[in-house]
């Protein structure tokens, strides 16, 4: 009896032992790894806007000096001034990309569109119409349609938002390519030393492009009406420098001309614009 009571505690002590010891291994085996570093999600878009606007010219001020005229019987060239001349826009279109540097100052590139006319007439009392060799005098009266493409880069400064609205004020400068289509003028001759004997004639001039340096002021408040959608109005000054306007029509081409005939002095928009501003966070 005593020596089976013996066997079966030597046994348990045994089997206690071995077990301790198997988890002792398994505890020494354990690695401990150092602490991995975590993953940071990082905002692509945090700052950046998309910009989409129409605007309306409510004025627009501009006008030409004169142009050049070329004698195709002395092939003498000469210099005409404008009686009158002005520019007509209306409406334009824009798209921009941003970005919210702070709380007040963005920046942005901007593309904008416009059409628009370009009208002008003027009187001589010496220099004939094109095509009429006699001492007779000339008046004329002329149109061309342009599109104006301009590449612009805006700054702004938000000034605070006091209940929802955040006014702010602006400037921005670039270029301007002004395309001009050809310039359709009516010549009616005027008789002077000689009698004109011929009615109104119809001439084409082609129309010119040029690049023209462009700045603008701009002012206007804006209103988060949803989650990272803005809309906004504002009053926009846009000046747009002088520059080619037409060639020499294609019979004084034939008699010799060269060269640009018509230049205008460029033109003033005074326009509001209403913009739709998404944030892209």
């Amino acid at each position: 009896m005593f020596k089976s009571v013996m066997s079966r505690s030597m046994i348990a002590v045994l089997f206690l032992g071995s077990v301790g010891a198997a988890h002792s291994a398994d505890l020494d085996n354990i690695i401990f790894a150092p602490e991995l570093p975590r993953t940071v999600p990082v905002e692509v878009g945090n700052g950046w806007y998309l910009r989409g606007d129409v605007g309306y010219d409510f004025s627009t001020d501009g006008s030409a000096t004169s142009y050049r005229t070329f004698n195709t019987t002395t092939l003498v060239y000469d210099t005409q001034n404008y009686a009158t001349s002005d520019f007509d826009t209306d409406v334009s279109v824009g798209f921009g990309v941003g970005y919210q540097l702070s709380d007040w100052f963005r920046a942005e590139g901007a593309l904008d569109y416009q059409n628009g006319t370009f009208s002008g007439s003027s009187f001589s009392g010496s220099q004939p119409c094109t095509n009429v060799n006699t001492a007779t005098g000339c008046s004329t009266a002329g149109s061309a349609d342009f599109n104006t493409y301009g590449l612009m880069a805006n700054g702004y400064v938000d000034l605070g938002t006091y209940v929802g609205f955040t006014p702010y004020v602006g400037a921005g400068a670039g270029y301007t390519l002004m395309d001009y289509d050809n310039y359709n003028a009516q010549e009616t001759c005027v008789d002077g030393g000689d009698v004109c004997g011929v009615g109104p004639a119809n001439v084409q001039h082609g129309g010119e492009q040029s690049w023209r340096f462009t700045y603008a002021l701009m002012a206007g408040f804006s209103y988060e009406f949803m989650r990272n959608l803005k809309a906004d109005l504002g009053y926009r000054y846009v000046n747009i420098d002088g520059g080619d306007t037409y060639a020499f029509d294609s019979a004084s081409q034939t008699a010799g001309a060269s060269g640009v005939q018509g230049t205008d002095n460029g033109f003033n928009r005074h326009e509001i614009k209403a913009t739709l501003r998404y944030a892209l966070w």
